[in-house]
């Protein structure tokens, strides 16, 4: 059986992938192949097929935690997995308490003000932002009685499927994005558009002829919107797991070591700053991008900047049309847990705090945050943040083809 190799790639930084302790140097073939791996694999990205997991996840409303539609869309989402061929995929278990003074790992995060979090300083026009708790501001009434089910207390899940590495399968790169929402929509955006995208990747990069030196988690995380909870009770549980073969001497990593990890949260919508009297712009903006977000405080804050700029050389080499920026304000996001223990870095549709906290997104968490709301121009700046992670991921785990 013989492969295309994926060679390494300069980057800004170099030739490297990230490590918990820095650079670790991504394998070559001794001579430069004529064919990339990875644009390949960008190439099977395909609009369509990204909108179509999009309305198969609205088709349980909002996803709202603690409810049967909940519930629901993780089936559904495992059964997607499953049938690209994700074949290892499992749930993580925990319980949430709307009550408790802690998350499953630590301090519940505070609804605040996201430049008060290290989200950035807002700057010009705003527009008012919050979660819509009216199911009267939903005139669909099929779609008000699908999310009519309230959120109840107790055991949760969140679903995940490992691509193992050939050569290194004790190493991980994570790629999520969560999969419940709020508001009385469809969380097309927020965050269907993230969850989609995860869905594809694993999709591709679970494809028989695809083989990665190191593995790959694809993660659907629950509960974001309580607080990132999912995301904490997956930290718990399984930081401490990292790197231990079991059975001894089977070549078996149920948790293999972190190499990164990557969140993608709300990536549709880029239409610019609200005018003076708070209405956003109807059409994508022509200087639309993806924003790929670091924390700059974070205890891994110059690893992640470092990922940061390999996901955005990977822009440079595989998006059809929007470019990347790179911003250092990562916050209220399920990369957040992970971000002093690992580089962590956000991958969406605008700065988090300076930008989507001003009101830049209408939809945000309104019951107008709905397939039918989007436009293609909307859809494609998603499949934009699909070419960029994927061109990146396949890079820095080694990705290469058979022949």
């Amino acid at each position: 059986m013989k492969f295309l190799t994926l060679v390494a790639i300069p980057l800004a930084f170099g030739s490297v992938a990230l490590a918990q302790n820095g650079p670790v140097a991504v394998s070559a073939t001794a001579a430069a192949t004529a064919v990339d791996p990875a644009s390949i694999l960008v190439g099977r990205l395909e609009l369509e097929r990204y909108k179509s997991t999009i309305t198969g996840l609205t088709q349980f409303g909002d996803r709202r935690q603690g409810t049967d539609r909940n519930r629901a869309a993780i089936d559904w989402i495992e059964a997607q997995l499953k049938s690209y061929g994700c074949m290892n995929t499992a749930r993580l278990k925990y319980d949430y308490s709307s009550s408790a003074v802690r998350s499953p790992s630590g301090p519940a995060i505070a609804r605040t003000p996201d430049a008060a979090s290290g989200g950035g300083r807002y700057r010009g026009a705003r527009a008012h932002t919050g979660v819509n708790e009216d199911p009267l501001k939903q005139p669909d009434e099929k779609l008000r009685a699908l999310n009519s089910q309230p959120s109840v207390d107790g055991p949760r899940e969140e679903v995940y499927c490992t691509k193992i590495g050939s050569t290194h399968p004790d190493e991980m790169y994570i790629v999520g994005a969560h999969m419940d929402g709020i508001g009385w929509g469809e969380a097309a955006n927020d965050d269907g558009s993230g969850t989609a995208l995860v869905m594809e990747l694993a999709r591709i990069l679970s494809s028989s002829d695809v083989r990665t030196e190191r593995s790959i988690r694809f993660i659907l995380w629950n509960n974001e919107e309580t607080g990132l909870n999912g995301a904490r009770a997956y930290v718990a549980q399984r930081a401490a797991l990292q790197g231990q073969e079991n059975p001894t001497g089977s070549g078996q990593y149920p948790e293999p070591r972190w190499l990164g990890m990557i969140q993608h949260d709300m990536v549709l919508f880029d239409h610019g700053m609200p005018h003076p009297d708070g209405a956003v712009p109807t059409q994508q903006r022509p200087e639309a991008d993806v924003n790929i977000e670091f924390q700059s405080t974070a205890r891994f804050a110059d690893e992640a900047q470092k990922l940061a700029w390999a996901f955005y050389a990977a822009n440079e080499a595989y998006a059809t049309d929007y470019p990347a920026a790179v911003g250092p304000h990562m916050t209220n996001t399920d990369s957040t847990p992970f971000m002093d223990l690992v580089a962590a870095i956000s991958v969406r549709e605008n700065e988090r705090g300076r930008e989507i906290g001003a009101g830049w997104d209408p939809h945000w968490h309104q019951p107008t945050d709905r397939y039918a709301s989007f436009t293609d121009q909307d859809f494609r700046l998603g499949l934009n943040a699909a070419q960029t992670t994927l061109g990146a991921v396949a890079r820095l785990t080694g990705a290469s083809l058979r022949q």
